[in-house]
C-alpha cells in the first residue's frame, strides 16, 4: 500500500499547480577570499527578474548534494533545484548557491564559516531582508546543521531528504570525516554539534522537510523524529513523508515546503 503522510505544526494552504514562475537573471560566478583560511572559494548568485537595488530582498541560500558543487542548484533541471530557483524568482529573492567546500561539503567548520561570510557579504552589498536556507540530500542535512548552529542568521529552513543525526548516520563517512576534521569516534562532540536532532530548541524558525520511506541513501528516521519534537514544542513545522518515495523530492513537494517556510516566517524588519 502506498501511503503519504503530510504533517504540519501550523496549517499551510499551497496551491502548487499555480505557482510555476520564470527563473531569475543569468547566474554570476562569485569568487571570494575565505576569512577562515585565506583560500579562494566561490558561490553562484542569481538576482531576481525584478531586482531593485534600493529595496530589501530576501535571500535563499541553496545547498547542493554530495559530489556536486555550486552549479547544481543554479543550473540543474531536477525538481528540487528548479523548484528552488523558481521559488526565489517568484518571491524576488537573491538566489545564492555556494560551493561550501565542494564536493564533500557536509557543513563542516570551514563550510559553515564560508556560508556565514557569504551572508555577511550579501548584507553589506545589498539591502537584505530575511535569509532562508534550503538544500537536498547532503544539502538538506547541511541546511539543518547550519540553522541549528546559527539560528540568529536563518529565518526559515527547507530540507529535502537529509539527515538530522550525524552520530547515527553511517554513509559517506570518509567525506564527512574530511569535512568535520576527523572520524566520528575521535570527534563525537563535533558530530553531535552538527546534528540538528540534538538541538531542537535552537530551531525557532519555520522548518519544512521532505523524506522518503524507501530512501536507503539518507534514511528518514532522524528527520521524522526531529519533526515530532518540533511539533511537541509548538514550532512551525511541515513534514511531507512519501512512504513509497526514495532519495528525491518531486517539484510539487519541494515547492510546498518552500512556500510553507516563507509563509510562516516572521516579517522582515527592513
Amino acid at each position: 500500500m502506498r501511503r503519504t503522510l503530510v504533517f504540519c505544526g501550523w496549517f499551510v494552504a499551497v496551491c502548487v499547480g499555480a505557482l510555476h514562475a520564470e527563473e531569475g537573471t543569468s547566474p554570476v560566478d562569485v569568487a571570494f577570499k575565505a576569512a577562515c583560511d585565506g583560500s579562494e572559494q566561490r558561490y553562484v548568485l542569481i538576482l531576481p527578474p525584478k531586482f531593485v537595488a534600493d529595496r530589501p530582498h530576501d535571500v535563499l541560500v541553496a545547498l547542493h548534494g554530495h559530489g556536486s558543487d555550486r552549479w547544481q542548484f543554479a543550473r540543474d533541471a531536477r525538481d528540487e533545484c528548479r523548484a528552488s530557483r523558481e521559488f526565489a524568482a517568484r518571491h524576488a529573492m537573491l538566489f545564492v548557491s555556494p560551493d561550501y567546500r565542494a564536493k564533500t561539503s557536509w557543513m563542516g567548520p570551514k563550510a559553515e564559516a564560508d556560508v556565514v561570510q557569504i551572508i555577511g557579504d550579501l548584507k553589506r552589498t545589498y539591502r537584505v531582508g530575511r535569509v532562508f536556507v534550503c538544500g537536498g540530500s547532503m544539502g538538506g542535512s547541511s541546511a539543518l546543521t547550519f540553522a541549528a548552529i546559527h539560528p540568529e542568521l536563518v529565518d526559515g529552513v527547507a530540507a529535502m531528504n537529509g539527515t538530522a543525526n550525524h552520530l547515527e548516520y553511517d554513509q559517506f563517512q570518509d567525506a564527512i570525516a574530511e569535512s568535520f576534521g576527523g572520524s566520528k569516534p575521535s570527534l563525537a562532540d563535533e558530530y553531535k554539534k552538527r546534528s540538528a536532532e540534538y538541538w531542537p530548541e535552537r530551531l525557532t524558525m519555520p522548518v519544512s522537510l521532505t523524506t522518503g520511506g524507501q530512501d536507503a541513501t539518507v534514511p528518514p528516521h532522524s528527520v521524522q523524529r526531529l519533526a515530532g519534537v518540533l511539533k511537541t514544542l509548538n514550532r512551525s513545522v511541515l513534514l511531507i513523508h512519501r512512504e513509497a518515495g526514495g532519495h528525491s523530492t518531486n517539484y510539487d513537494d519541494a515547492t510546498a515546503i518552500l512556500e510553507f517556510m516563507i509563509q510562516n516566517a516572521k516579517p522582515s524588519s527592513d
